[in-house]
């Protein structure tokens, strides 16, 4: 058989077309995916926002600012919410625009809805009097202006430190209780 340049030339269209439409066939699956996940639109995040701060207001009174690394809007979810993946920090102000209270952690979700948000994972919060509160998942209630905890917690009170299962408190946490309180300590991711 006579191998010619022009038989060369054919053979390669051709491996070439098998190889195309091949690559063609496996980036479809892929994309068809992509297409199923997305067109779950109550799945898909509306707006995606890096190193954000956000600051609430009420009658141009400052109340809340809130300081994110990565915040993502679900606001086509059948309850909205907004996830902080990346941790957050929250302060709180008073009338005359001195911080009230703080808190950090290291991942934070708000349910639009109920005006509820959840804070996890190395959960910090400080008031005005120096009082610290740590503890592994956080509520805030902004219907109920309180928070609240039900897992381990560590508080460092004026009076010394306490610990317990749960406690709750207002929102600015200046009035505070331990709800099952006991001696000793509980582990604390930092």
């Amino acid at each position: 058989m006579l191998v010619t340049t022009e038989w060369k030339l054919k053979n390669m269209l051709v491996v070439l077309t098998l190889v195309g439409t091949t690559a063609l066939l496996v980036a479809c699956k892929t994309n068809k995916e992509a297409v199923i996940y997305f067109s779950d639109i109550k799945k898909t995040p509306g707006v995606t926002v890096y190193n954000s701060e956000v600051t609430y207001t009420e009658q141009g009174r400052l109340l809340l600012k809130v300081l994110a690394p990565e915040t993502i809007y679900y606001q086509f979810a059948e309850e909205p919410y907004t996830e902080f993946p990346k941790g957050i920090t929250v302060y709180t102000y008073d009338k005359e625009l001195n911080k009230e209270s703080s808190l950090t952690a290291n991942y934070a979700i708000y349910y639009e809805k109920k005006m509820l948000w959840q804070a996890k994972n190395n959960v910090i919060a400080k008031n005005r009097k120096g009082e610290e509160l740590y503890t592994e998942e956080l509520y805030w209630d902004q219907k109920k202006h309180i928070i609240y905890s039900d897992v381990n917690v560590k508080i460092n009170g004026i009076n010394g430190v306490v610990y317990g299962k749960g406690m709750i408190a207002d929102e600015n946490f200046e009035n505070w209780e331990v709800k099952n309180p006991y001696s000793g300590e509980f582990e604390f991711e930092q």
